[in-house]
């Protein structure tokens, strides 16, 4: 009898039948398969995701195994699932900040409705699914990271130009609340505070981030503006609760990111549905699906819901927000399955390749 040969298109055409659950797209079709080699009857390859899924790649692993061991004279299989993330395409003429792939807004238009919250549960997430993330806290007259973070302290620096960034969790921070008394009310000016708030983002010594989530200031005012036209963002991600008042601020947000060339990742919904902890019933109080109506009026990704929970309030006032209070919670795969969306909206987004180009340099001829 004949052993059946194994070819390399018979394993490509196996793994075709095997969709990633984040995109609905095959790896074979989107170049995700990396160095696959069949020798007799043994098959080894990796797969290449662009986006940080570290709880997703065992059952990814399990999945593709299963479909190529089904060929006929498969032995043994090997397959690696990793992350690779590249930078992507920020605004026109705005250069890239060194040791940052991706700079990430967190914006809502107003104030009260859990942006700073959802910004470092948004990052603890992304951490949590293997990436290096940062976050800065962009709200000089209220900075909340350093109390949400359970960080304390002044930031080092070992030249006098340039800071360290404080870290919990696995995740680099910096804010003016590490600067400053807690109680010390910043009464600056428009450029002041906007000044102040480029020399935290440039002068702090990010390391090889993949992501730097910035948890921006309420509102579409100075500092929101200048941040959103100096700073190289791939994209921001609207925070609103389904309340009317505070859908219409989400829209004045998402036009300013429109007028100078950010893209919208996608709405968080916040405090879209109270469940009574006494009895089990739920409640609306703010609305129903008004975050839904908005990404579909402007086209783009529902990101998910958060419940209004005491707990999320509590964990975040005790700087242990609830990814890392509660990683197994119902509320920290929320907040995981939004973060690992978001991130798939920028995976899909176009790549920055200026830092393939080579450097120009013209000489004077002798």
């Amino acid at each position: 009898m004949t052993a059946t040969t194994v070819t390399v298109q018979a394993v490509n055409d196996a793994i075709r039948g095997v969709l990633d659950p984040n995109t609905g797209k095959d790896f074979v079709s989107t170049k995700s398969v990396k160095n696959l080699t069949v020798s007799g009857g043994d098959v080894a390859f990796g797969i290449e995701l662009g986006y940080p899924a570290k709880s997703q790649a065992d059952a990814l692993r399990t999945q593709l195994v299963a479909a190529v061991q089904a060929l006929a004279g498969v032995g043994s299989v090997s397959v690696t699932v990793s992350s690779h993330i590249t930078a992507h395409a920020v605004q026109r003429g705005v250069q890239l900040l060194p040791n940052i792939k991706n700079v990430v807004a967190v914006a809502s238009g107003k104030g009260g409705v859990g942006k700073s919250t959802t910004a470092v549960n948004l990052a603890l997430a992304l951490a949590a699914e293997g990436a290096r993330v940062g976050l800065l806290d962009a709200d000089i007259y209220g900075p909340s990271l350093p109390t949400m973070m359970g960080i304390a302290g002044r930031p080092e620096s070992a030249d006098g130009q340039s800071m360290e960034p404080m870290e919990n969790y696995g995740v680099q921070v910096m804010s003016i609340g590490f600067l400053v008394p807690q109680d010390e009310a910043m009464i600056w000016r428009g450029p002041m505070a906007t000044q102040a708030l480029e020399q935290l983002l440039r002068q702090t010594n990010w390391k090889d981030l993949d992501y730097l989530v910035v948890d921006m200031p309420p509102g579409t005012g100075d500092i929101a503006l200048t941040l959103s036209q100096r700073v190289p963002m791939t994209g921001a991600v609207i925070v609103t609760t389904p309340q009317d008042i505070a859908l219409l601020d989400a829209k004045k947000a998402i036009r300013m990111f429109e007028k100078v060339g950010v893209p919208i990742l996608g709405i968080v919904e916040n405090m879209a549905v109270h469940v009574c902890s006494q009895c089990g019933h739920a409640e609306h109080i703010f609305g129903a699906d008004g975050g839904k109506n908005l990404a579909q009026q402007y086209d783009t990704r529902y990101l998910g819901a958060l419940p209004l929970n005491m707990q999320i309030r509590l964990q975040a006032d005790n700087g242990r927000p609830s990814v890392v209070a509660e990683p197994e919670g119902e509320v920290a795969a929320i907040y995981r399955d939004v973060a690992r969306q978001m991130a798939v909206a920028i995976a899909m987004r176009n790549k920055d390749f200026s830092s393939k180009f080579p450097t120009i340099t013209i000489s004077k001829g002798t």
